[in-house]
């Protein structure tokens, strides 16, 4: 049933009905109720007004004379299905936030070469169907009451174990709080750390968000560079020793896919030690490493409790969870769940219950393993078909990075993409100095056709035109600009 909002002024001119009838006619004519909302009933109406029930009732009868609704009895009053709707400017849909980053619409099936996004064909969803049925079931049950802000304890339990035998972390529950996503764990990192007017590196490139979202807080991005070892961090230190916090993907740097070496880490956690300097690690493939063996985490080796370990299961399970963690040292475990009570506490519990009880039978192991041998597979199969040299390209994580001439428009190619059915992400965008920046096309290799790739590929090149791959990756001279 739909709620009304509607503001009456008594001392107005017109009756109460007229300006009931006014308020709902004019939602309607803009489009905000949408043909068949259901509407309250004349007592409902009249309570929540204040009003007498016979004032409500005038007014629904001047909206059946005007024909924008219709009653039909004990069933109730709707909005009517054939409606002349008028949405002023303000009300239309507007376009994607973030539109160079989220290119694809929101909800929709993932395209072909999509980034950030897992396997619409490897989620799960009879096993899911059935865990989250019996976890609403018992969320429904359970005492009401408000929930731990920190997140539900049986997930917390199961995130530590998992943790301690996939990623060698060593943490206790009380360290864990449930987020919704990444967003959400920055978010609460930027207030619990107070982190406003100072400076913090991020990799260049690197994650447009984190910039993005430090910015918004009145935090200063410094970017810092990427070589073949990951994060340069004397350049870090050059640039800004004194900074505040540090950003990293130590897995799988994002977008680019090296791993930050176990020299460059040492220094990293020497140089948060001495300068109290914070590290968040952002886990976001957890250990959806393809090839090889997953590094340890960088939490791992952390010995002065100076990094801040941030995971999600959007890419492992599936983005509209909304749901990932972080793991702070034991002297941040009280301030930090004092910041989530007040802020943002852990939402939807029996999507937390869900996942505990997932991870706790040994699914998401199994579903893990699953995923790599798929994307294993797609990966070597998109490899095969793409018809560029082999060094023009080389794998970033979940990704294929198609390197591009430089000057060539990756946005603008993305976009002509979108039209012929396809989704890869412009590197470009990744980069905060534009003077650093390179051309190129992240192609996700998660949701590639079974049937079709071959042409699927072929659309892409013609977009690109030639000399697509031509340039290749830069060359070990010219590591400190851009490395692969």
């Amino acid at each position: 049933m739909t709620e009304l909002h509607i503001a009456l002024r008594r001392e107005a001119g017109s009756s109460l009905a007229d300006q009931i009838a006014t308020a709902i006619g004019q939602s309607i004519r803009q489009g905000s109720l949408y043909a068949g909302a259901r509407l309250p009933s004349w007592r409902d109406l009249s309570i929540q007004l204040g009003v007498a029930r016979g004032t409500v009732r005038a007014a629904y009868e001047r909206l059946i004379d005007e024909q924008l609704i219709v009653s039909q009895g004990a069933a109730g009053t709707f909005v009517a299905q054939c409606l002349p709707v008028d949405s002023p400017p303000d009300l239309r849909v507007q376009a994607n936030p973030l539109p160079e980053l989220y290119q694809h619409p929101f909800g929709e099936r993932p395209q072909v070469f999509q980034v950030g996004v897992p396997a619409q064909d490897g989620f799960p969803g009879k096993l899911w169907s059935r865990v989250a049925a019996q976890a609403a079931s018992q969320a429904a049950m359970a005492t009401v009451s408000y929930p731990d802000p920190r997140g539900e304890l049986t997930l917390r339990t199961e995130i530590a174990a998992y943790l301690s035998v996939a990623r060698g972390i060593g943490c206790s529950p009380a360290q864990i709080l449930i987020t919704s996503g990444y967003s959400g764990a920055l978010g609460l990192l930027v207030h619990g750390l107070g982190l406003q007017g100072k400076e913090a590196w991020i990799e260049d490139p690197g994650y447009p968000l984190s910039r993005m979202a430090l910015a918004m807080a009145g935090v200063t991005p410094v970017p810092i560079p990427v070589d073949t070892q990951g994060l340069d961090v004397d350049a870090g230190i050059a640039s800004a020793a004194d900074a505040a916090l540090a950003i990293v993907t130590a897995g799988q740097q994002a977008p680019l896919g090296m791993t930050l070496s176990l020299a460059r880490r040492h220094r990293l956690l020497e140089w948060a030690a001495s300068r109290g300097g914070w590290i968040v690690e952002d886990d976001y493939l957890s250990e959806l490493q393809l090839t090889g063996r997953a590094a340890p985490a960088l939490a791992s080796l952390d010995r002065h409790g100076r990094v801040i370990y941030v995971g999600t299961f959007s890419k492992t399970i599936s983005p509209s969870l909304r749901l990932g963690f972080m793991v702070v040292p034991p002297a941040l475990a009280s301030k930090m769940g004092d910041v989530a009570a007040a802020l943002a506490p852990a939402a939807s519990v029996a999507s937390q219950l869900a996942l505990a009880e997932f991870m706790r039978k040994g699914h998401y192991l199994r579903h893990l393993r699953k995923m790599k041998r798929m994307y294993r597979a797609r990966a070597a199969a998109l490899q095969q078909v793409l018809p560029v040299p082999a060094e023009a390209v080389s794998m970033a994580g979940l990704a294929l990075l198609l390197h591009l001439p430089q000057g060539c428009d990756d946005v603008a190619i993305v976009r002509q993409a979108q039209a012929v059915g396809l989704a890869p992400a412009p590197l470009s965008v990744w980069f905060a100095d534009p003077a650093r920046a390179r051309s190129g096309l992240l192609l996700g290799i998660t949701n590639l056709p079974q049937e079709g790739l071959e042409d699927c590929c072929a659309r892409l090149m013609r977009l690109i035109g030639p000399g697509a791959g031509q340039e290749g990756p830069p060359s070990s001279s010219s590591m400190t600009d851009l490395a692969i």
